[in-house]
């Protein structure tokens, strides 16, 4: 069951939508801008801060931590947002990137992932300049292209409604904004 949202003077269910797409797609600035428009919060990806804390390179043992961590701050998120919150990234993320660095996922993960429910994904594409960061591992423009059909495939599976993200960032948020006010506001 979704949570509920207070929203002046009466309840309304919290809508969760997921940006979600391969690195440097420009993620974590169309869920800023969202949340803004939007005059909500959204959930940051926890694994950048996680992987920043740590004083060794990040090991499989420690993708479990990560799924955990995302959920806890989603649900802390939850309770600041109004009826609409922005999450960058879910748990498919940690997903693709555990079987594309270990070739498998940690079984608790699979059962993170099947236990929350979301209302729409926007898909960020690849049109985004590839911006060198220490935690990004796949910069080869097919690496990418890979990376991008991967979650395409999750997105169009969830059932949920989604939409492919393009272009610059002005016209990333506009495309957000009108399949977000189109299918679950």
């Amino acid at each position: 069951m979704a949570p509920h949202a207070q929203t002046g003077n009466k309840t309304s269910i919290l809508k969760k939508v997921v940006v979600i797409g391969p690195e440097s797609t420009g993620k974590s600035t169309l869920s800023d801008m969202l949340a803004k428009h939007y005059h909500t919060v959204w959930v940051p990806e926890f694994a950048r801060g996680y992987i920043d804390n740590l004083a060794r390179p990040y090991e499989k043992t420690d993708l479990i931590k990560i799924a955990e961590g995302q959920l806890a701050e989603e649900d802390k998120m939850s309770a600041q947002a109004n009826n609409l919150l922005i999450c960058d990234t879910d748990l498919h993320v940690i997903k693709v990137w555990s079987e594309a660095k270990y070739g498998d996922c940690d079984p608790r993960i699979m059962e993170l992932i099947a236990g929350r429910e979301y209302d729409m994904y926007l898909l960020t594409y690849i049109d985004i300049a590839w911006e060198h960061d220490p935690q990004r591992e796949h910069p080869d423009p097919e690496e990418r292209v890979y990376f991008y059909n991967i979650y395409r495939d999750i997105v169009i599976n969830s059932g949920l409604p989604w939409a492919d993200i393009r272009g610059g960032y002005d016209e990333r948020l506009q495309k957000a904004i009108e399949a977000v006010d189109r299918h679950i506001l």
